[in-house]
């Protein structure tokens, strides 16, 4: 089964300094049907603007990958990291028995353009831990490349939960596929440009959500960059 989400159906909301789109019910937006998708939770596409952020908040239990997409990313947190996540970097934060951090976009006159991504962990009360890796184009130039994973497997930054990330730029003739699970679910989100899912047109912010599936097939791509999940039950 696949089922379509256009970027128009998303939650959004507008703080000013904050734009942010919601894959599934996120603060303010609550919808019964989008809770998340498996033990993914949070898809939010947030824009910030130049010399705003988020101030010092606190997580616990839960996976969080920052996918930066244009500008910069300044992160402070109590665990002692101060790092810029530019474009290509994949940072994986895991809150665990909880952290404190903050995020900022310090540029005078260039809006941050990133994904914040969470995914439920497989175990509760971990300590917390941090980490950042660059993940160049041509890494995933006409493949999907593994980005995060539960044993960090081809240098993919891992990650305390059942899923696993890829990270894919397409254009024209270039295809790709990933073998599934049909006992497990599957989320693919077009982070930009047009694809086609299993035969299935998907233009920038759109997804789709599988299940019973035993393979994804990326194609018809125009100027596309994907993010494909394989997800716990």
């Amino acid at each position: 089964m696949l089922t379509l989400r256009q970027s128009q159906d998303r939650g959004y909301a507008d703080h000013g300094w904050l734009k942010s789109f919601h894959s599934f019910s996120f603060a303010g937006y609550h919808d019964p049907a989008h809770m998340g998708w498996g033990n993914l939770r949070v898809i939010n596409e947030d824009r910030i603007a130049p010399g705003t952020g988020f101030g010092t908040h606190g997580h616990r239990d839960m996976e969080i990958i920052s996918y930066v997409l244009s500008g910069e990313l300044a992160h402070k947190d109590s665990m002692g990291n101060v790092k810029g996540i530019p474009p290509g970097d994949v940072q994986r934060m895991s809150a665990g028995m909880g952290v404190q951090h903050s995020e900022f976009n310090h540029a005078p006159d260039q809006t941050t353009h990133f994904l914040q991504i969470w995914i439920e962990p497989n175990a509760t009360g971990m300590a917390a831990s941090y980490e950042q890796k660059t993940f160049t184009d041509a890494e995933k130039r006409g493949t999907l490349r593994r980005v995060a994973s539960p044993d960090g497997t081809h240098g993919s930054v891992t990650i305390h939960a059942d899923a696993s990330l890829y990270a894919g730029l397409l254009n024209g003739d270039e295809a790709a596929s990933l073998a599934l699970d049909p006992s497990r679910k599957a989320y693919v989100h077009l982070v930009r440009g047009q694809l086609k899912v299993n035969g299935q047109p998907l233009a920038a912010g759109d997804a789709a959500l599988l299940a019973g599936e035993n393979r994804i097939t990326l194609d018809h791509a125009r100027d596309a960059e994907v993010l494909v999940f394989d997800l716990a039950a």
